[in-house]
């Protein structure tokens, strides 16, 4: 942006997540020389009630995104308690998995030959690899 332009944000918790980063935002616009339009005012650092109001707005968004926070944690953990929150189910399943790391250990197949075989990718045989061998360091 240069000197002169307005940076139009809708709401001030799409412009910065905390009062810090905010006032940092704002500092900045201002040794640039540019204008901030909030909600379709338009926030004049030169002057105090506006500085003054711009802060508040900074801190009620700040205070908005921390109870969102809040409510998702407790809806997730409520969640999870009903048992309704279990994440994404693995790709292979148990006996797919035993059988892929029996394979594997065996020598007699590569990586490559092990995701045909399964039809996962790469990331997938490495994760169900290293969770075998975290399980077997695990009960040592």
């Amino acid at each position: 942006m240069r000197a002169g332009d307005t940076l139009v944000v809708p709401k001030l918790d799409r412009l910065a997540r905390s009062v810090p980063d905010a006032r940092d935002i704002g500092d900045t616009l201002i040794v640039r020389g540019v204008r901030l339009s909030l909600g379709g005012s338009i926030y004049d650092p030169a002057d105090p009630m506006s500085k003054m109001f711009f802060n508040m707005r900074a801190v009620f968004a700040e205070f908005e995104a921390d109870l969102l926070k809040m409510r998702t944690r407790e809806g997730m953990a409520i969640a999870r308690a009903r048992g309704k929150l279990k994440g994404r189910q693995p790709k292979l399943t148990a006996r797919q998995q035993a059988e892929l790391v029996r394979m594997h250990s065996s020598g007699d197949y590569t990586i490559a030959e092990l995701m045909e075989l399964f039809s996962v990718g790469r990331a997938a045989v490495y994760r169900v690899l290293d969770r075998a061998a975290n399980a077997t360091t695990e009960r040592a």
